[in-house]
């Protein structure tokens, strides 16, 4: 598979280009409907304020994101579709669940892996729902209980549908904790490191961890640019920077997390409080301030183009040493 599934077909590696790889188009936390005082979500307006926030970006030339939102997360992947045709976006969406405390859980823990299993493989191959929309990348999220069972067995499952289908994983951490916990599950189910993106690893100043996710060969999230009521992007900047001079610029990937829609409440209280968290803010803040520090363009390319592409390439990879395994 030397191809990437977007939500409107299909795209050669070289077509990514500069990528961000955790962003969120359509997002709704379960049970928004029932809160009273939620603004209701007029789909124009939101397709509209949609397509206005990736003309922004596009402005820099970055014209793929990665949407790893997860099915119990809002994921409507007709609007992401849709949102994807009007703006001229590569838009790639993901199959995959959320955390047991803040996901849907409640079906999941009673299917047998195998369904589960099954219904990943099936949102890959065939198409979510009956929608075509197929997924590109699989989704895995851990809470702060590193012991979390319902978690890790969506791990080991993601992680199994991943070596089956050569997709690659994208991941949520709780405030940069537990990747090695998940990378232990993936390798132990048979994915492989370097088909994963440990996410929200750059959450904490704690450049020691970082480098140890990217020795063992993963990509690292440095993924919450903006976000700076978790972290500061000054500090974030100063460890995607140490990062780079202790070797590890083959393992870094960027973005922000930022929700372009935010079904509830939530997103306009959010808005309000972090005013820089979004989709610009690595090419209008984070970028030239590397720069000043002395980042050359090229290792910013690499960044932004190569190692995203890389990371499709060692799962797609991946895929073709599983089948030369089994013929």
């Amino acid at each position: 598979m030397q191809t990437v599934q977007t939500a409107t077909g299909t795209i050669a590696f070289a077509e990514l280009g500069q990528t961000l790889i955790h962003e969120h188009v359509h997002v709704g936390v379960p049970g928004w409907q029932f809160d009273l005082k939620a603004p209701r979500p007029v789909r124009s307006e939101m397709i509209a304020r949609a397509v206005d926030k990736l003309h922004q970006l596009q402005a820099y030339g970055c014209n793929t994101i990665v949407d790893p939102c997860p099915m119990d997360l809002g994921r409507d992947v007709e609007f992401v579709a849709e949102v994807a045709q009007r703006s001229g976006t590569n838009i790639i969406v993901a199959t995959g669940v959320y955390t047991e405390a803040d996901g849907m859980p409640a079906t999941f823990r009673t299917l047998p892996d195998e369904d589960i299993l099954a219904l990943f493989i099936s949102e890959i191959t065939d198409g979510i729902g009956d929608t075509g929309i197929k997924a590109g990348v699989i989704k895995i999220a851990s809470g702060p209980d590193p012991k979390n069972a319902f978690e890790n067995r969506m791990v080991g499952i993601a992680a199994e549908a991943s070596r089956l289908t050569g997709v690659p994983i994208v991941s949520h951490t709780n405030i940069a904790t537990f990747g090695h916990e998940q990378l232990d599950i993936v390798e132990a189910h048979g994915g492989c490191a370097k088909c994963t993106v440990i996410g929200h690893s750059g959450d904490r100043d704690d450049p020691a961890y970082q480098n140890s996710l990217a020795e063992r060969g993963c990509f690292v999230g440095l993924d919450r640019f903006g976000l700076e009521m978790i972290l500061d992007d000054d500090t974030r900047i100063k460890n995607l920077m140490q990062m780079v001079a202790a070797g590890y610029r083959d393992n870094i990937v960027v973005s922000h997390d930022h929700a372009l829609c935010v079904l509830g409440r939530l997103g306009p209280e959010t808005e309000a409080r972090q005013p820089n968290w979004r989709i610009t803010r690595i090419f209008d803040y984070v970028l030239p301030q590397l720069r000043k520090l002395g980042l050359p363009e090229g290792d910013i390319e690499h960044i932004l183009i190569d190692n995203p592409r890389s990371l499709f390439e060692n799962a797609a990879a991946q895929l073709s040493a599983e089948r030369l395994q089994t013929a």
